[in-house]
């Protein structure tokens, strides 16, 4: 059952200033809900000489060596325009990087403006990078999923099914068994590039749900090395109660997947019954699905040998 489903809008400025350590030279009326919502920053050279042709608004503004020079062979006057040009439109902040001076015009035309003007130390291109990758993860598209995740033998893999099914329970053998808990009940899921990463919402995490026992914090019972704060998702084992009248695969060789976050990623759906060890079966699911993705796929296999013993015979 999906739970939440929503691509983040934007990081306010605020919080882009305290993760990466700026100096507030001006503060704007918007520094606390102005959003940086593209995950690329602009370094407006073609903007200060008043081109705005396709330009977004949205992104944060830097200025490097290379624009600083370019305004230093201006009078005060033209970078007075400049400056103002640039602020008159709804950017989240300008940032002028390389520890390099402010010019008093830019400052002036953003107490103007009343536009947020932020400093570093760093080069602009570690700066860039910087901000990029934080985007990047930040603005990442998101969603919560009913579940139970763990990290078997490298693999993430996401248990799903009914309330009451058992998921818990298999979490809690899996983790005796050597294994690593990531998030019970709720599963935060977003996706950066073409993988998925799941983690628990922070006030559960490490914590998790027995019936008839109540909650239990894994990590103070089986120790730091059962519990991991986040993984990637590779594999959704589906376990539902078993039923007569349903055929379930006996050769694996239909892989079926499931779409999150528009990726597709395999899913085993695993009949529950008394007597059968989950815990067991989800671990090797764990491990044949490693072995699929190193290329060996052992009911393939099988297929081809006797496919060539029938061709043979």
């Amino acid at each position: 059952m999906v739970l939440l489903d929503e691509m983040k809008s934007g990081v306010t400025v605020k919080n882009l200033v305290e993760y990466i350590g700026l100096t507030v030279v001006n503060k704007g009326d918007d520094y606390e809900t102005a959003q940086v919502g593209i995950r690329d920053v602009n370094r407006p050279g073609l903007q200060l000489m008043g081109f705005f042709d396709y330009f977004d608004e949205r992104r944060l503004q830097v200025i490097g060596m290379a624009e600083t020079t370019m305004l230093a062979g201006m009078d005060p006057q033209q970078r007075s325009d400049s400056f103002a040009r640039l602020f008159a439109y709804k950017i989240p902040a300008l940032v002028v990087s390389r520890d390099l001076d402010v010019f008093p015009e830019c400052l002036a035309m953003a107490r103007k403006y009343r536009k947020t003007l932020l400093h570093t130390t760093q080069t602009t291109v570690a700066f860039t990078a910087k901000v990029i990758e934080y985007l990047t993860s930040a603005l990442a598209p998101t969603t919560t999923r009913h579940g139970v995740l763990l990290n078997i033998y490298g693999e993430g893999v996401l248990l799903t099914g009914d309330s009451g099914i058992g998921k818990s329970e298999t979490a809690i053998e899996l983790v005796k068994r050597g294994h690593r808990l990531v998030a019970d009940d709720a599963v935060d899921i977003r996706r950066v590039a073409d993988q998925l990463y799941g983690k628990a919402p922070e006030l559960i995490r490490h914590y998790i749900e027995l019936r008839g026992i109540g909650i239990v914090d894994v990590q103070q019972l089986f120790g730091m090395s059962s519990v991991m704060p986040e993984s990637v998702v590779d594999l959704v084992v589906h376990l539902e109660r078993w039923r007569e009248d349903k055929f379930y695969d006996r050769f694996g060789l239909d892989e079926e997947r499931t779409d999150i976050l528009g990726l597709n990623i395999p899913i085993l759906t695993i009949p529950v019954q008394p007597g059968r060890n989950l815990a067991v079966i989800v671990e090797v699911a764990a491990m044949n699905n490693r072995h699929k993705k190193y290329g060996f796929n052992a009911a393939q296999q099988l297929a081809e040998e006797l496919e060539r013993q029938v061709q043979g015979g």
